[in-house]
């Protein structure tokens, strides 16, 4: 008969693990329940001791490679689909409904066949006497590791409801967040667009025509229109040596910057940018504040929120800080110490923190400081959103100057020999 291992709470809240004998995964979930057990994690255990080492090891790798190859065909979902998914989820369960109920609940609103695929997936696991933390992880994207803690968190503390609202909202600033970058962008990348595209259309095309008489005229050209007409001929000429090189370059710097060594580098340059670097410093901040407040809030142990907490900062370099913060933290050090040290995050957050750990209030201290973070964030992307299409002005008012120059001054010299 198999055996599983689990990991429950007992009735007054003790974690509890070990393994019983039982014929199913739903009996063995029975089983905990009737000795007034709160299951958190059930997993199969070794039903065949017997099976030499080196049989069982090329199972497990062909396992795991058909475990990989399903996990990449399935349906994934964007992450303002995954909040409103989660939303839902708690919703339901705030209305009184038990969690398999409230899946199938869910599952016959679907709004798309990839929803409806997932919580298929996720129905099956939960009817087997899963935990829903332990499905999501098995079912992999979307469901990253920020999603499957506080899943796990939620089981754990008993408070689901509460805790998956706690998930959605951060799930919604992340979303709000990047839809703010990205709308900061949209415009100076289309200004830049046009301003590229302008000019070569106009070295390309029009240059050669406008001096088409003054060349037939075999007259010297001054030194700007020179360089257009060299540009201009080049681009005509090479232009598909231009395109080669340009996707060769792409590839080059995708498998440079892949190197640890040179995105930490790039990422540190990023940082020291004017206005850029704050931009990012600010978005990194009000994530980690946000996130690990969520985290800690739901009970999850803060070494293993700063893990989770890491992978959400999208720079390498604050990814480093964090990886010594943790280390220290493991040792027994505060939080506030090894973040003042790293001096990547402003002082206002380390007196947060600080405050926070000496009157054991680290998460409400956390969230009530996301608050004033998320605004310092949408300042310096108004700041940023100010500054970046008048420099793009600048540029190209230089290039069309540049321009100007070298169409006008052959013709300039040309009507004063008529004139002459």
């Amino acid at each position: 008969m198999p055996s599983f291992r689990y990991q429950a709470l007992d009735s007054s809240g003790t974690a509890t693990a070990g393994t019983l004998v039982a014929p199913d995964r739903m009996t063995a979930m029975r089983q905990l329940q009737a000795r007034g057990e709160i299951p958190i994690a059930l997993e199969a255990g070794d039903e065949s001791a017997a099976v030499p080492a080196m049989a069982a090891s090329a199972t497990a790798g062909r396992a795991d490679a058909l475990a990989f190859l399903r996990r990449s065909r399935r349906a994934t979902l964007s992450r303002s689909e995954v909040t409103d998914f989660i939303r839902e989820i708690a919703t339901a369960l705030e209305a009184g409904l038990p969690l398999l109920q409230a899946l199938k609940t869910v599952r016959r609103q679907a709004a798309n066949e990839r929803l409806e695929e997932i919580l298929d997936f996720l129905i099956e696991r939960v009817e087997a006497g899963q935990p829903m933390h332990v499905a999501a992880r098995e079912y992999g994207p979307p469901f990253d590791d920020m999603i499957v803690g506080m899943l796990r968190a939620a089981d754990a503390s008993g408070r689901v409801p509460e805790v998956m609202h706690q998930l959605a909202d951060l799930l919604e600033r992340s979303v709000e967040l990047r839809r703010e970058l990205v709308g900061a962008t949209v415009y100076p990348l289309i200004v830049a667009g046009l301003i590229a595209l302008s000019v070569v259309v106009l070295v390309t095309f029009v240059l050669p025509k406008v001096m088409q008489p003054i060349i037939a005229a075999n007259r010297e050209l001054p030194l700007p229109t020179v360089i257009l007409l060299a540009a201009a001929d080049f681009i005509r000429t090479w232009w598909l040596a231009i395109v080669a090189l340009a996707g060769l370059a792409a590839w080059g710097w995708r498998k440079w910057i892949a190197r640890p060594e040179n995105r930490l580098r790039f990422d540190g340059l990023l940082l020291r940018v004017p206005v850029l670097g704050r931009l990012l410093r600010d978005v990194a901040v009000a994530r980690f504040t946000r996130t690990l407040g969520t985290l800690v809030s739901a009970g999850i142990p803060i070494i293993t929120a700063l893990r989770i907490v890491r992978d959400t900062l999208g720079n390498t370099v604050l990814m480093d800080a964090i990886d010594r913060v943790e280390d220290k933290v493991t040792t027994g050090q505060s939080l506030a110490e090894p973040l003042e040290r790293c001096g990547h995050f402003p002082p206002l957050l380390v007196q947060i923190v600080n405050i926070g750990e000496r009157s054991g209030k680290l998460e409400t201290m956390l969230l009530h400081a996301a608050g004033a973070f998320d605004r310092q964030v949408n300042n310096s992307i108004k700041l940023f959103t100010k500054a970046l299409p008048p420099f793009l002005l600048v540029i190209m008012a230089v290039v069309a100057a540049f321009v100007l120059i070298a169409i006008l001054l052959p013709l300039l010299e040309m009507q004063s020999a008529i004139g002459g």
